[in-house]
């Protein structure tokens, strides 16, 4: 039996290392993603080179995770699923106890580095619900929704209990979009929809008072302008006063004078759109688009039920964080806190994304084959 697994381990570990199983398309867009990234944060950390230069090596390591997971089949994927959403799970309760932050216990020290581990949650949250609804009838039935809703709950809770309620959100839309993708009715879609729409008055009583008071000032920044509101409105002048083109790249006056705040990390899509206008936006915005227009198609050519919902909830789950930080950066949703994914600074999001996207690539090596 040893023999054995250690002969289909070394054939694993061969196929890993000689196929090459990368999306051209998609590696494009990630690279084209990064160098507008990097080059935003130039401007916005005022030419901190050692800051860039840590998110550069955090981009190496995610395209090298990636390339190493694109050669890993779904299969195998889905057999570790079990185990690293134990896993995930198991670092949150970790991070209740021993957690560290700003403000919230959401990091675990390792000594050479911190690691976020709810960013890993946002990919074993829609693994787990691909792998429970992969060899059970679909569309899935209320015994096996309920199931799924426990799946996302538990994550969820440990995360919104750190607090951190935007990416408790985002860890259950993850989970969510999969689920949507098994292909339920839209009649059991409206009652679960209508269910947490009534659930709204019980969240915000356990709510914190500033989690409260962020939903409170994005309806009326101007009523605490110094305080709540400052970094709505400073986000606001710096997207508007971009116009058409832009002041042009380093010429960021909200950032370089130090009036928006976190413009290095939830802000700085700001940045962008002050040095680069609506234009620049807007291809930004088409770049975002092509690359979640790909994963979707790669969903829609996947083998097998596991990988066409993993694919499809990972691409759901990036527009989810794009559309979530452009409504912040221009007042139109709370600020919670979502980076943009792949411009704004931090180590574990970026890598997290990346080794998802080497699942996709993985899913596109494995897809059907069409004579």
């Amino acid at each position: 039996m040893i023999e054995l697994l250690q002969v289909r381990t070394r054939r694993l570990l061969r196929r890993v290392l000689t196929r090459p199983r990368i999306d051209l398309p998609l590696a494009a867009g990630l690279l084209l993603l990064a160098a507008a990234g990097l080059c935003t944060l130039y401007s916005a950390a005022d030419g901190d080179v050692g800051q860039v230069g840590g998110q550069a090596v955090r981009f190496v390591l995610g395209f090298v995770l990636m390339l190493l997971i694109s050669r890993i089949p779904p299969s195998a994927l889905r057999n570790w699923t079990p185990w690293l959403y134990a896993g995930s799970t198991l670092l949150l309760v970790v991070v209740s106890v021993l957690g560290e932050g700003r403000g919230a216990d959401r990091w675990l020290n390792l000594g050479i580095m911190r690691f976020q581990p709810s960013e890993l949650a946002k990919l074993t949250m829609p693994m787990m619900v691909a792998w429970y609804l992969h060899p059970r009838q679909l569309p899935p039935r209320w015994k096996d929704i309920a199931m799924v809703g426990a799946m996302i709950a538990v994550p969820a809770y440990l995360i919104g209990k750190q607090p951190d309620l935007g990416t408790a959100l985002l860890v259950a839309a993850a989970g969510g979009f999969a689920l949507f993708l098994s292909g339920m009715a839209w009649w059991r879609i409206g009652l679960l929809l209508v269910g947490a729409a009534s659930m709204a008055p019980v969240a915000w009583h356990f709510m914190h008072g500033y989690q409260r008071g962020r939903i409170l000032t994005m309806l009326n920044p101007e009523s605490d302008p110094l305080g709540n509101g400052w970094h709505i409105i400073q986000s606001q002048i710096a997207v508007g006063s971009g116009g058409a083109f832009g002041k042009g790249w380093m010429h960021s006056s909200q950032a370089q004078l130090d009036f928006l705040p976190e413009h290095t990390t939830d802000f700085i899509f700001a940045v962008f759109s002050e040095e680069f206008g609506l234009v620049g936006v807007c291809l930004m915005v088409l770049l975002y688009a092509f690359i979640i227009g790909r994963c979707l198609w790669i969903a829609m050519e996947a083998r097998d039920t596991y990988s066409r919902l993993l694919a499809g909830a990972i691409g759901m789950s990036l527009f989810v964080y794009v559309f979530v930080n452009g409504g912040m950066v221009s007042g139109m949703l709370p600020v919670v806190g979502v980076p943009m994914p792949m411009v704004s600074y931090g180590g574990t999001s970026a890598v997290t994304l990346l080794v998802g996207f080497g699942m996709l690539m993985s899913i596109h090596a494995h897809r059907k084959r069409h004579d």
